[in-house]
């Protein structure tokens, strides 16, 4: 006899979504429960065949969800703050370079989630056959240019996001300073001074791996502090345009900090604390108070410093992101006391067999951490573990810090070698990998402030033609 949807519901594990039509569903393709995003946000609906990760057993890192198709009927009858931010404009308003778009997705994705981003997916259409109108995708060449400009213009220091960006960019500096120090000698004699290395490199090996060990630091507790709930991020308003089609209007999308739940947008606090949703005052369609919704969730009013033991076997330990960072931090750790030993007056004074144990050793694991996070970094914003996301901007910031990692593991490789030529290549790895290193923490910087991505996904189509369901892989989207 069939269970009624109500005992199923009772019955099976933590996950919303690991049984349908009679298949288990492998945990990349379902929500935890406790960690299902969005799950009380009435705009919008879950795509469930659009939820993927790149690991089977791990948990999903990517999913879809598509606005609700009557706005109207919603914003009549929600009473979640979240939700009432939908309003009537004239259509004179509306940005000249907002793209039409005939079907919509919100993506979520794990690191868009810690990194309190807000991804659109659009499928451009000619103005004709537009219901939707969407923000230029963030690829352009005019929406880079605005990001670059963003990134000398705008000091977030309240985000941890942004934090952890720049100490990664300077610490990269630092270590790229130091390859100079230790590498320019040996390929330019003359422009050596007296203990160049032991002094100048020295110390700059020893404050970069400090400053590494403090931002991974800050990386896990990012992680640790991911949005649970989920967070929209944009407010969604309704357009009356003659020139899209007369006598309709148009569901038009524009970035909301207002709405956002995420604690970067919190200036009073680092991680915890995210900011309740205000309730804009131009709404022309919900304008009277109601009631709180009885589904309505808060933010969390905390953030925390572990995880507890059952979210870090039940969730935690499957989260990419989440594993990503442990590596790193484990890896800054053990590197920081080879820097720890390249110190004036220790360095120095030890030993071969001192020196192998206690400064290369070091370098070999913590490298090998670094390179095991980039691994994991790349990994988590694959559909697939073996299709290369090279469209996204996150897979680009791990496969920089893997090149890094590569490079900083290599050079203690050499550095077991007292000939001359593996010196040299121990320097010219430790030059390289520092310079990977601050590539991929400038382009982290750049993602930092990027807060509403949109990118183009052709596969999307109008959910009123009956079309786009039966597309499960996520594609790896343009832009």
């Amino acid at each position: 006899m069939q269970p009624s949807p109500s005992s199923i519901h009772r019955e099976r594990s933590p996950s919303l979504d690991y049984q349908n039509n009679s298949r288990i569903r492998k945990r990349n393709e379902a929500f935890q429960s406790s960690h299902h995003p969005l799950k009380h946000h009435q705009t919008l609906r879950l795509d469930r065949n659009r939820i993927t990760g790149p690991v089977s057993f791990l948990n999903p890192t990517s999913a879809h969800f598509r606005l609700i198709s009557d706005l109207t009927k919603h914003t009549e009858t929600s009473s979640d703050p979240a939700d009432n931010h939908l309003k009537i404009f004239p259509s004179r308003s509306l940005p000249h370079d907002f793209q039409p778009a005939p079907s919509i997705s919100y993506k979520w994705t794990s690191r868009n989630n810690r990194k309190s981003r807000h991804a659109l997916a659009v499928n451009p259409v000619v103005l004709s056959e537009s219901k939707h109108l969407a923000p230029p995708k963030t690829a352009s060449p005019r929406e880079v240019g605005r990001g670059i400009w963003r990134m000398v213009t705008v000091f977030p220091t309240w985000d941890i996001s942004y934090d952890v960006a720049i100490i990664f960019t300077l610490g990269s500096v630092i270590w790229v300073i130091n390859a100079f120090f230790v590498y320019l000698p040996l390929v330019q004699p003359d422009t050596e001074f007296k203990n160049e290395e032991l002094y100048g490199g020295g110390i700059t090996a020893f404050i970069g791996a400090t400053i590494f060990e403090f931002g991974s630091f800050l990386l896990m507790a990012e992680a640790i502090n991911e949005n649970r709930m989920g967070c929209f991020g944009w407010a969604v308003e309704r357009a009356f345009s003659h020139d899209i089609e007369e006598g309709s209007d148009t569901v038009h999308l524009e970035p909301s900090k207002s709405t956002c739940t995420h604690h970067h947008f919190n200036k009073r606090n680092l991680v915890g604390r995210g900011r309740a949703p205000i309730e804009s005052h131009n709404s022309a369609i919900n304008a009277s108070p109601s009631p709180p919704s009885p589904t309505t969730v808060q933010p969390p009013k905390t953030w925390i410093w572990f995880p507890s033991k059952s979210d870090l076997r039940k969730h935690y330990l499957h989260e990419l992101g989440f594993l990503a960072s442990f590596a790193q931090l484990i890896g800054a750790t053990i590197f920081w006391f080879s820097g720890f030993t390249t110190l004036p007056g220790i360095y120095n004074k030890m030993s071969r067999p001192i020196t192998i144990i206690f400064y290369w050793t070091p370098q070999i694991l913590g490298g090998t951490g670094f390179i095991i996070s980039g691994t994991l970094f790349m990994l988590e914003t694959q559909s697939r573990w073996y299709k290369p996301a090279f469209k996204t901007i996150g897979w680009w910031i791990g496969a920089w810090n893997l090149i890094g990692g590569v490079g900083f593991t290599l050079c203690p490789a050499f550095g077991y070698n007292e000939d001359s030529w593996a010196q040299y290549q121990a320097c010219l790895s430790t030059f390289w990998g520092s310079w990977a290193f601050l590539v991929g923490s400038v382009v982290q910087w750049y993602e930092s402030l990027d807060k509403h991505p949109v990118e183009i996904d052709k596969t999307l189509r109008d959910d009123k033609n009956g079309k786009g369901r039966k597309e499960v892989n996520n594609p790896e989207p343009s832009g």
